[in-house]
Formats: structure tokens, sequence, C-alpha cells
């Protein structure tokens, strides 16, 4: 009676378990474990030789804020508004005072408000230039979600669908589909942003398509394997640099301008343009999120024309 022998994996790779527990524990910890300010932009404002004062402080902490020097607070104002800084000192007739702007990074705001006590005897007033929402604290939530919709739809763009052509339909559409059903929740349900709604939508719909092509692109490309690299590249890599619960001038460089290259980092970052601050600074986000979105269809494309150029010929019938 002939024997069936099963291949059992070696006891061995028990051993991988805790070595992808570090790589994912390393991955999602060491950057929040390590939050400071690294060339943090800041402004510096007022009576010349106090606001002086305020920017020799500042630089003597030796590569943690880049300071901007402004006439008064009016254009510091102005820049914190168009996401040129975070947040900027004042030094006014009345003493001195910090403009912060919470939308931007609550995070960042904490930090500014030590550095204005430290620097000051006296109380140092705080005005929050833009405000984050009730429930902005949920901000850092919308990845995951947003990544996990995205890979289904690259996923499901692949199997429904032959042609490149009708591969890149669905996977606008589910974007499309992805983005209006999220921003419905997250601003109209939850009040998780603010701003125009439209603007909102076309943001969360340009992050999901970015991140659907990569997935779509990866797996046309290497098959499965390819849909699993980009679903952990996005976890793994993407949403833990992302910066969205901190900044990213507040995680260990290279990490933070890494993550703004990666399609949940630049996403996030255009959501607090769009949601907080009417689309200032949106540019270079809208940019990253399409070159992805471009190259994932192009890969597509790539892919299908290959495999078009290999298929045989068929002979023609016999009459």
């Amino acid at each position: 009676m002939p024997t069936t022998s099963h291949h059992r994996p070696s006891l061995a790779a028990i051993l991988l378990v805790p070595v992808v527990a570090a790589i994912v524990l390393t991955l999602f910890a060491w950057p929040n474990a390590r939050l400071e300010p690294r060339d943090l932009p800041v402004g510096v404002a007022g009576e010349p030789a106090a606001a002086t004062a305020i920017e020799q402080r500042l630089s003597a902490r030796d590569g943690a804020f880049a300071v901007h020097r402004y006439t008064d607070g009016a254009p510091a104002r102005h820049a914190i508004e168009e996401r040129d800084i975070y947040g900027a000192f004042v030094v006014t007739s009345a003493g001195p005072k910090l403009l912060t702007a919470s939308a931007a990074s609550a995070a960042v705001s904490q930090t500014l408000s030590h550095a204005a006590a430290d620097s000051s005897a006296t109380p140092v007033p705080v005005h929050d230039v833009v405000a984050a929402a009730p429930a902005g604290a949920a901000f850092a939530s919308l990845l995951l979600p947003l990544i996990i919709a995205a890979s289904l739809t690259g996923v499901a763009a692949t199997r429904l669908a032959s042609g490149a052509l009708r591969r890149t339909g669905l996977i606008v559409t589910g974007s499309v589909l992805v983005g209006l059903t999220a921003t419905a929740i997250v601003q109209s349900w939850l009040g998780v942003v603010e701003g125009e709604w439209a603007a909102n939508a076309a943001a969360m719909s340009l992050m999901v398509a970015a991140m659907a092509s990569l997935v779509a692109g990866l797996e046309a490309l290497l098959g499965r394997a390819g849909t699993i690299l980009g679903l952990l590249t996005m976890i793994l890599v993407g949403n833990p640099l992302s910066g969205a619960a901190s900044s990213p001038e507040l995680l260990p460089q290279p990490t933070g301008a890494i993550g703004q290259l990666l399609p949940p980092g630049a996403g996030a970052s255009l959501l607090r343009s769009t949601g907080f601050f009417d689309g200032a600074a949106a540019g270079g986000h809208v940019t990253v999120l399409a070159a992805w979105a471009l190259a994932g269809v192009a890969t597509i494309f790539l892919v299908a024309a290959r495999t078009r150029h290999r298929l045989p010929a068929t002979a023609p019938l016999p009459a």
C-alpha cells in the first residue's frame, strides 16, 4: 500500500517568529520612542533684540529647530496658515506669546509649548491659529483602514478584469467609491477632519488609488507575492513612518522624509492640508500620490503588453 510522505517544516522555523516580532516592533515602536524635533520649522517675530534672544535659545538646541524670522505676528500667522512653519514665538509690547496649529500636529504644539515655558520666567499665552477638529485625535486611525481598502481594491481589480484598461477602470472606480465613503464617515459623521467635503474626498480617493495601483501593479508583475509585498510595505513601512500621529519632523531621520515619499505619509499630509488649511502645501503630496498611481498603472499595462507579445500565434484552420 503506497504511503504518502508529508514534508513538515523544520522546527527551526519557530526561530523566525521572534525575528518577525523584532522587525515589526522596531518599525512601529522605534520611531515613536524617539520623537523629538529635528529641523522643525518655526518662526520668531517681534522686537529685534528680544526676537534674537529667542532665536539664540532655539538655535542652542543643535538641529532641533529651523528658525524663520518675521517682522511681527501677522506674517508669522500667515506662514502657519500656509504650512510653512508649525508655530511662532512672537514678542509683543505685552510680552511674548506662542502661535501654534494643533491641526498640523498636536505633538508639535505641545513641544513648542514646553519650549516656550522653558524660555520664559512667566507663563507664555498660547494661541491656536488652526485648531484641530474635536475628534482630531482619531486622525492617525484613518490610515490602516484605507490601506486595507486600497489593497482589496487592487486585488479585486486584478481578479475581476483581465485587460489592463478594465483593471485600471476598476481601480479608479473603487478608489472614488472608497474616498466618498471614507469622507462621509470621518467628516460628516465623526468630525475627524473639516474643510471642503469634495477636497477631502478627492484627497482620500487619490490616496487609495495610489496604493491600489501599487498593489495591482505588483500582483501583475510578481503574482500573489506582489500582493503580499505591496500590502506589507504599506502596513509595516508606510504606516509607522507616515508621521500621521505626530509629525515627519519629529521622527528619526531619514525615516520621516522616507515616509512622506510613500502613499500613506503623503496621503495623511494631503488630508491635513485639505481638511484644515484650505489646501495649503498640498502640491508636493499630490505629486507623490499621482506618481505612485501612474507607476502602478504603467506596470499593469507593461505586463499586459509583454504577455500579449509572448502568446503564440494561432495557426490558421485548414480549408
